[in-house]
């Protein structure tokens, strides 16, 4: 054991005449004595007797350096390992990640350091047996997943390896063009049943954007039929205050009241309300902000199509509550018009069936539905429309369903 002593100050009543003087090494009391000229020639000249002129190799006077051979062997570990011995009296610990290889049973002895070229080292980059290498794993983070579609198997057949090659890109007409033309779906259904494999076309599965000439033969599968069959169509009798289509301004869509709660007490269609119904659920037509009456919304493209077509004929029916901002009443010549005869940003108006219903209020039955149609007619001839309420689309009519409150369309009812 070495006992180290620290300096301590020196006492402020001594100086460095008075303080004793401390032992020299070597047994010497006093420094020693430097050497004079002869003495130092002198010592060089034995020197270089003593080595035969060579100079001194300062290792000679160094100790011999330990070798790996004289090392005492490392202590051995157990054979649990460290990472699994207990620690006093405290409760197992768990073993660190390092600690999993076994104990090496021999002393450890540096590589570099043995006789003969180094071993080969793997680098740390290459992938062993049990890891992916780099480029691999780059590529599968890197892979887009692929969607799931719905449907089991036996719903979805097999989709065709490639792209039918008849007719030819550019000719022909679309197949969801022909599909609703044909009356077998609107547009966005045909779509999705070609996309769900439903479509055949002469005995081929059809692809997205697959274009058929006149002669094609188109198959459905009946599977195609039964969903379209669930598929709803509502009537609501929309209050002021809601919009048709989606939510615009802060004002809700008339989507929003088709709520079990808000389903009209008699209505005798017997289908079971499912929140599934909701999906897909779209207007077919449109009521202004401030208008009120029957709206409806189906699932059905074929309604749809039916109703708010390019070539759709369905009348509807509006009773109009106006006020003639001229003298008097509303003129014969001016209620002619309104039948027949005026136009719509440069395009011709369908003619319509206008007759007065009472003494301030307008019956209009159209077969075509622009944007505020109604309401621009009659500013065309001098009226102000004060309310507007539709009370009939083709064959079915607005009834007496509460406003605010909807009802199925019943199996025995069709628009035309």
């Amino acid at each position: 054991m070495v006992t180290l002593k620290l300096k301590k100050p020196l006492n402020p009543t001594e100086t460095e005449t008075t303080r004793p003087r401390l032992p020299v090494r070597n047994g010497v009391s006093g420094p020693r004595p430097r050497p004079t000229l002869a003495q130092a020639q002198a010592e060089r000249a034995r020197r270089a007797e003593e080595y035969g002129g060579q100079p001194v190799d300062p290792d000679r006077r160094r100790p011999p350096q330990r070798q790996d051979q004289d090392r005492p062997p490392m202590p051995r570990r157990d054979d649990q390992g460290r990472g699994f011995a207990p620690r006093r009296d405290d409760p197992p610990q768990r073993p660190a990640y390092r600690d999993e290889r076994p104990a090496r049973n021999e002393p450890q002895v540096r590589d570099d350091r043995r006789s003969g070229p180094p071993a080969e080292r793997t680098p740390w980059y290459a992938p062993q047996s049990h890891q992916e290498a780099p480029a691999a794993r780059a590529r599968r983070v890197l892979e887009p997943a692929r969607p799931v579609r719905p449907g089991t198997p036996s719903q979805r057949p097999a989709r065709p390896a490639e792209v039918p090659s008849s007719p030819l890109a550019g000719e022909g007409e679309r197949l969801s063009k022909r599909m609703a033309a044909l009356g077998l779906a609107s547009r966005r259904e045909a779509d999705e049943w070609i996309e769900a494999g439903w479509v055949r076309v002469d005995g081929k599965m059809a692809v997205l954007g697959q274009r058929v000439g006149p002669q094609a033969k188109i198959h459905v599968d009946p599977a195609a039929h039964k969903q379209q069959a669930q598929r709803v169509t509502i009537l609501v009798n929309k209050p002021v205050g809601y919009v048709s289509g989606q939510a615009e301004d802060g004002y809700e869509p008339a989507a929003a009241l088709i709520r079990p709660e808000n389903r009209w007490s008699e209505d005798s269609s017997g289908v079971n309300w499912h929140p599934g119904q909701l999906r897909g659920l779209a207007p077919a037509g449109r009521l202004d902000i401030d208008s009120v009456g029957l709206l409806v919304l189906t699932q059905d493209g074929r309604v749809a199509k039916l109703l708010i077509g390019d070539e759709s004929l369905v009348e509807k029916e509006y009773l109009v509550r106006v006020a003639y901002q001229g003298q008097g009443r509303l003129p014969d010549s001016a209620l002619a018009l309104l039948n027949h005869g005026l136009e719509l940003d440069g395009q011709a108006l369908r003619p319509a069936k206008v007759s007065w219903q009472n003494e301030d209020q307008l019956r209009f039955v159209l077969r075509e539905g622009k944007k505020r149609q109604i309401r621009r007619m009659c500013e065309a001839v001098g009226l102000q429309v004060l309310g507007l309420k539709r009370v009939r689309i083709g064959s079915v009519s607005l009834g007496h369903l509460p406003a605010g409150q909807w009802r199925y369309l019943r199996r025995d009812e069709f628009f035309i």
